[in-house]
């Protein structure tokens, strides 16, 4: 899922194996694990920096510290570690929706501040993260796991919406369904258009879009009575 990550933040980092988890785990098991994320966080920063097609595995294992037989231990190529990266975009996508609709403020609010982060994550990748983006997209089609992303992200929007009709600052005239497919599509054109079109004013563009969104989804003013 196309979404990039915060500065400083490995792959590993923005989703956190539960300490019980862990404890259950051999020491075998474990040291695999500490492995297979030293290739991840390796090969992100490679990607985020070089690109996704001037990176060789020999180069990702040699800032992972590992041998090339053991990242094909982990990874059948490059592109079945571009889709673990992708599942991992989306786990954060869902954390950071999350976080929103536990901000204070309006629907509207909530919006401007969540597309602005998407500006804030963009500015803050590596100068090659459009093209690993690209990657990534292109993975998840020809995965066809697109179908199940767009399920998540719609439920996850979908609770955002659900929250804001609770409140009374979203429209009750369309379905919340709708709703949550206009923040959706929003969301999947500008990611679109920052991976493919050069120069794009990501930031510009996605508070637009929110504003847009928070404005057109916005509940009726109430009637006073006479």
């Amino acid at each position: 899922m196309a979404h990039v990550r915060r500065a400083g933040e490995s792959v590993t980092q923005a989703l956190p194996t539960a300490a019980g988890a862990l404890r259950d785990l051999t020491r075998r098991e474990r040291r695999k694990l500490e492995v297979r994320r030293r290739i991840l966080d390796a090969a992100e920063a490679l990607f985020d920096a070089r690109g996704v097609t001037a990176t060789r595995v020999a180069q990702i294992c040699e800032r992972a510290d590992v041998a090339e037989k053991t990242f094909f231990n982990h990874f059948a190529s490059k592109q079945d570690l571009l889709r673990e990266l992708a599942a991992g975009a989306l786990g954060r996508l869902l954390v950071d929706i999350e976080q929103t609709r536990k901000r204070p403020g309006t629907t509207r609010e909530r919006l401007i501040a969540f597309f602005g982060s998407i500006a804030d994550h963009a500015e803050e990748a590596g100068p090659m993260h459009r093209e690993l983006l690209t990657e990534i997209i292109h993975v998840a089609h020809e995965a066809r796991t697109e179908r199940e992303q767009v399920r998540v992200l719609k439920d996850a929007f979908g609770a955002l919406v659900a929250d804001g009709i609770a409140a009374g600052d979203l429209t009750r005239r369309h379905a919340p369904e709708t709703l949550s497919d206009m923040i959706l599509g929003a969301f999947y054109v500008l990611m679109f258009n920052w991976a493919h079109l050069e120069g794009y004013g990501l930031r510009r563009h996605a508070l637009a879009a929110a504003r847009f969104l928070g404005d057109a989804m916005a509940a009726s003013p109430r009637r006073r009575r006479p």
